[in-house]
């Protein structure tokens, strides 16, 4: 199969250090506003990735997302979310990235060119065939991520992927990938922009869309959300108010009492 990383062509911008500000911003939102039609594209390949991670993680598997550089960020900034806006264990959907977490703030040197260290921080975690692992890169072609999802097949682990090329190595090597297409960058390899966008948008459908598959939303509420500031407890309050049509000081009382806004509604209608 032909490979052309697209991610590396040449910007249809040029002499960008001429332009005004306004230029700049405006030529960057132009850009910007590809992105969700690339991904729209993609939407059947998502579907079926996510169908895979919902099965897995309700037979009490986990997700796992491996990148590097900014797509290992990303991945770590999606899994980090799930526990305090779904309620769930910081152990369901893990965020792992090449120079370990000293590399979401700096860059590790070389550390994502090892083909054996993604397997050898998989199996840190006790990786198994109840688990889906989706590498992430821009690219396609960073060794650890595919040394990774490599040895994911070998030992009968689901691996799917995202990546912005098309027929990349990392394609390839994933059972389930998913390529959204956005075309050069504004500046030219600067993948961290529309492959980066690109990314996050993904990233947000798979644990939004498995979360919700897996009962953590009521309506199109975060009832299973962690009640870690007074912003999320106003928010927890308001949504027993108005679930229960009670007083705000009576929500207030039951979530005190509960801790959660799914226990506090249950065992109100079971008392009632």
């Amino acid at each position: 199969m032909s490979f052309t990383k697209t991610t590396e062509q040449d910007s249809y911008y040029n002499h960008l250090e001429k332009m005004s500000v306004g230029e700049l911003l405006f030529n960057i939102n132009k850009e910007d506003k590809t992105v969700p039609w690339a991904v729209e594209k993609v939407l059947p390949e998502i579907e079926v990735l996510v169908n895979q991670i919902v099965n897995k993680l309700k037979s009490g598997g986990r997700l796992f997302y491996i990148g590097a550089g900014t797509s290992g960020r990303l991945g770590i900034v999606d899994a980090s979310e799930c526990p305090p806006t779904f309620g769930v264990s910081h152990n369901l959907v893990i965020g792992l990235i090449a120079g370990g977490d000293s590399a979401i703030r700096k860059s590790v040197e070389f550390a994502e060119d090892s083909t054996t260290q993604g397997w050898e921080d998989l199996k840190a975690h006790k990786i198994s065939d109840k688990d889906v692992v989706v590498g992430i890169a821009a690219s396609g072609t960073t060794p650890y991520v595919i040394g990774a999802l490599e040895q994911c097949n070998k030992n009968n682990i689901i691996t799917g992927c995202i990546t912005c090329n098309h027929n990349s190595p990392l394609s390839q090597t994933a059972q389930f990938p998913i390529e959204v297409i956005v075309g050069p960058e504004f500046v030219t390899g600067s993948s961290r922009m529309k492959a980066g966008t690109a990314q996050k948008l993904v990233l947000n459908m798979i644990t939004t869309t498995t979360m919700i598959q897996l009962g953590h939303i009521k309506g199109n509420k975060m009832v299973d959300m962690q009640l870690s500031n007074n912003k999320l407890v106003d928010r927890g309050t308001k949504m027993i108010m108005n679930e229960l049509h009670i007083t705000e000081a009576e929500a207030q009382k039951l979530l005190d009492k509960y801790g959660s806004v799914r226990l506090a509604i249950k065992n109100y209608n079971d008392g009632n």
